[in-house]
């Protein structure tokens, strides 16, 4: 067992990080160690995954054996030297960076090294970027910095010219289809099932194999293209159901995580803190917490719309293997016959434009244009082809 036993499909990445980690190991790490690392590749493909169990590997006396309390309590998310940073909203800002620098700077307490772990670090503001820049153009001697983005175009450049670079790739629908038989005991058929719906997407298919409501909600959004094809109507209608499930899923995974944080909150300012005698600043920091809490919400819908519009590119993808003769494996296989009726009523150029459409729609959610507009625009691209 190893801190790298979860990183699927990576044997390249594996390979670099022990190196590093037994660089680190020397007499004096602060000169062959590199200080700030990026860790870029597609969804899925384990960016944060890698960078936490490297995380873990630093600290570990053994260079990241995965059954010491140092490996444990990295992984658990309770190791007092490692600091894991996730926007709770659509962006990272710079009070939260400033608080990056701080963290980082400070001497560890038990661990080898302060590290501080940036998912989503192509979402930083412009601000927070300068923030973290000069922290990493001048690292403290046991500070290190791990960032995760899809890209490095997705990160500035003055960033990314600091960092050591780690690309992952999306694993193989066969990987991913072994891992989910040795670590969740998923029959074979399920595995490779799932594994290949989720194009290369640990997680999305591990939801697949193990959750009938994913598979539920996935077979509605491929029935998408069908639906648009009915009339304006049922298009306009179909952009509204992909927004209202992206935001049931959004209230069923935040409920719980704010329940339990609001019940946090209350444990420390006791039952009354909004009321009469609360702790002074209390009603101030109930607030503060409710605010992230529905930018956390927010930004949830927009990834599950996100990863619905992925869906919908590749079942267009099918339509146009079929369309140009590619003999290439549907990644929706269990929509086949599907495709091929929507092959045979199309052709391959309007496919290109509905796979533009979608396309598009992705690329305005992140730039925050509302999803009702957003997937509308969409739907009525896809009906006219």
């Amino acid at each position: 067992m190893t801190v790298y036993d979860d990183l699927v499909g990576q044997r390249p990445v594996v390979a670099e990080l022990q190196r590093a980690v037994a660089a680190a190991g020397t007499d004096d790490p602060t000169r062959s160690f590199t200080h700030a690392w990026l860790f870029t590749g597609p969804p899925g493909s384990g960016r944060s995954v890698a960078a936490g169990a490297f995380a873990a590997a630093l600290q570990c006396p053994e260079n990241g054996c995965g059954t010491c309390n140092a490996c444990r309590t990295v992984r658990a998310g309770s190791h007092m030297d490692v600091t894991t940073v996730s926007p709770s909203g659509l962006s990272i800002p710079v009070d939260q960076a400033r608080e990056i620098v701080r963290r980082v700077s400070s001497m560890p307490t038990s661990g080898k090294w302060q590290i501080v772990v940036i998912e989503d670090a192509d979402r930083l503001t412009e601000a927070a970027a300068n923030a973290l820049l000069k922290a990493i153009e001048e690292p403290s001697p046991r500070g290190v910095f791990l960032l995760c983005a899809p890209s490095p175009d997705d990160v500035p450049i003055t960033i990314v010219s600091r960092c050591r670079s780690v690309a992952l790739r999306a694993p193989s629908a066969a990987d991913v289809a072994a891992v989910l038989m040795r670590r969740d005991g998923v029959d074979e058929a399920m595995a490779t099932f799932a594994a290949q719906a989720a194009q290369g997407h640990v997680g999305r298919a591990r939801r697949l194999a193990t959750d009938e409501t994913a598979r539920i909600a996935r077979a509605a959004v491929l029935d998408v293209p069908m639906v648009v094809m009915r009339g304006i109507p049922d298009a306009m209608a179909a952009a509204a159901a992909l927004v209202g499930a992206a935001g049931d899923v959004a209230d069923t995974v935040s409920s719980a995580r704010d329940a339990a944080e609001t019940a946090a909150y209350r444990d420390a300012y006791g039952e009354n803190a909004t009321g009469k005698g609360a702790p002074r600043g209390s009603a101030g920091l109930l607030k503060d917490l409710e605010k992230r809490q529905k930018a956390r919400a927010t930004r949830t819908t927009r990834d599950t719309l996100d990863g619905a519009l992925l869906d919908l590119a590749a079942f267009y993808r099918d339509v146009l293997l079929v369309q140009v003769g590619a003999g290439v494996v549907s990644v929706h296989g269990d929509h086949e016959t599907a495709a091929a009726r929507l092959a045979a009523a199309t052709a391959p150029e309007s496919t290109l434009r509905r796979i533009e459409a979608i396309l598009a729609a992705r690329e305005a959610l992140g730039l925050n244009v509302a999803p009702q507009l957003a997937l509308e625009a969409m739907a009525l691209a896809l009906h006219a082809g």
